[in-house]
C-alpha cells in the first residue's frame, strides 16, 4: 500500500509512534529530531526514553496502543536487541504494530532485519520525509491489519 493511499484509516487517529531506544545507547539527539518531524507531520509520537529494555518497549506500545514501534540504535547491537523486540511481539501474538529501525545499520544487516519485519531501517543523512513517508506506509500496513482489513 503506497503512503497515503489509504489516509481514511488517519481521518479520526492520526498516526501514533513509539520512540525506542532499547539496548544501551545514550544518544538519543536523533530521536529528539524525528519526534519533532513525526509531531510536525501530524503524528503522536511517544518517547520510550533512554535505555529502555525491549519488554518495556513492547509493553508500552500495546498499552499505548501504537501503529508503529520505531527503534534506533547506534552501538551495533542491532541484530540482538531489535530481533528481541520484534519475537516478543512474535511471542504475544501482535501482527498490528508495526516494527521500524534506523541508526547505524550496515548494508549487510538490513535483510536480515527486514527478514524479521524491520522495515526502513535508515541511518544518518536520511531525509526526514522518507522516513516520514515510510512510517505512514507501515502505519497504514498496521492500522489495516487492526480493522481487519489486510
Amino acid at each position: 500500500m503506497a503512503a497515503g493511499k489509504n489516509l481514511s484509516l488517519f481521518k479520526d487517529k492520526p498516526v501514533k509512534v513509539l520512540l525506542a531506544k532499547p539496548g544501551i545507547d545514550g544518544h538519543d539527539r536523533g530521536m529528539f529530531v524525528l519526534a519533532k518531524a513525526f509531531r510536525d507531520a501530524g503524528m503522536d509520537v511517544l518517547y520510550a526514553g533512554l535505555l529502555p529494555t525491549p519488554e518495556e518497549v513492547v509493553d508500552t506500545a500495546i498499552n499505548e496502543d501504537v501503529d508503529v514501534i520505531a527503534l534506533s540504535l547506534l552501538n551495533g547491537a542491532h541484530l540482538v536487541v531489535f530481533k528481541k523486540v520484534a519475537d516478543l511481539m512474535k511471542k504475544r501474538g501482535i501482527d498490528d504494530i508495526a516494527i521500524v529501525g534506523g541508526g547505524t545499520i550496515p548494508d549487510a544487516d538490513k535483510p536480515k532485519l527486514e527478514k524479521l519485519g524491520i522495515t526502513g531501517n535508515y541511518g544518518p543523512g536520511t531525509p526526514l520525509k522518507t522516513i516520514i513517508e515510510h512510517i505512514i506506509m507501515r502505519a497504514e500496513e498496521a492500522r489495516s491489519r487492526k480493522l481487519g482489513i489486510a
